[in-house]
């Protein structure tokens, strides 16, 4: 990828065939606002300093190592050296050990996003893994050591490439079970499900990432030039929140026929008038029709 450094270079290996690839960052949040803690006397920028919690005095970073808390307050001293020589050993590979239906992992366990490409000699190997993927509509299971630590990924087809997703352990992911244990056993039926399923009809879309906008970076960006230029702060708009008391009535009205029924009174009320004033004008009419049968006629002389 031009203008953007590899974040890691190795292989991929599928059954006996092995090419060389390099995975780039896809999601970044470099280009975000980020800000300096400053010292509110002298305007200069703060350093971070380690502190001995107990004699409070600073403590260099040659003087500094881990250690793991076994008791409270009682930490257990492991060197860095030790922690280095527990990571596993990188044969910098790639290696597939499943193909595996697209939609089989869940959402839940995607950690982060790599753009997967191949190297100047690999292309053919890679050009076949990718497009028998695609026709075979899967995803391939690989492990292999990433920055230091042993990394499950999943890789799928995209675009002209292949996109590489790190993947969180079983352990890291919390039971949804647990999540929702507490929530009451509520079945919406009838007239409720119905608006529900109507406005849902009337909200569908299709998902397009340059339509949704960072509000809280760009009211940092307008926070900024305002300080630079001089300008007063953008203040906070207040927001109204709805409290609708009747779910049914705010499922109507969010489908449009709240409105509808406020108004029906009043054409019924339009309608009754206009009623009225013909059947005026047709009591009117009979009761000329009437009067003039019954005045006498003139015989002609």
């Amino acid at each position: 990828m031009a203008g953007h450094r590899a974040q890691w270079k190795g292989f991929v290996k599928f059954g006996e065939v092995t090419c060389g690839v390099a995975l780039y960052t896809a999601a970044s949040t470099s280009d975000r606002i980020t800000f300096n803690t400053i010292n509110k006397a002298t305007g200069n920028r703060v350093n971070r300093v380690f502190i001995d919690s107990e004699t409070e005095e600073p403590v260099p970073k040659e003087a500094q190592t881990k250690g793991f808390e076994i008791e409270n307050g009682q930490y257990l001293i492991i060197d860095p050296d030790e922690i280095a020589a527990a990571i596993p050993e990188s044969d910098k590979t790639l290696e597939i050990e499943a193909f595996i239906p697209c939609t089989d992992v869940d959402d839940v366990y995607f950690d982060k996003p790599y753009y997967l490409t191949p190297d100047k000699m690999g292309s053919d190997a890679f050009s076949a893994l990718r497009d028998g993927m695609k026709k075979s509509k899967v995803a391939a299971i690989a492990r292999t050591v990433l920055f230091r630590r042993m990394r499950t990924v999943l890789i799928r087809p995209h675009g002209k490439g292949l996109i590489a997703t790190t993947l969180n352990y079983d352990y890291e992911v919390r039971s949804s079970k647990q999540a929702f244990e507490d929530m009451p056993k509520i079945k919406i039926e009838g007239e409720m499900l119905d608006l529900a399923k109507h406005i849902i009809s009337t909200k569908k879309g299709e998902f397009d990432p340059s339509a949704f906008d960072d509000r809280y970076e760009a009211a940092l960006g307008e926070l900024v030039k305002a300080k630079i230029e001089g300008k007063a702060v953008p203040k906070r708009k207040k927001v109204e929140v709805s409290k609708p008391n009747d779910l049914l009535a705010a499922l109507r009205e969010s489908a449009g026929m709240g409105k509808k029924a406020e108004d029906n009174p009043k054409r019924t009320a339009a309608n009754a008038n206009k009623g009225g004033g013909r059947q005026r004008a047709a009591r009117g009419a009979a009761s000329k029709s009437a009067s003039s049968k019954a005045a006498p006629q003139r015989k002609a002389g």
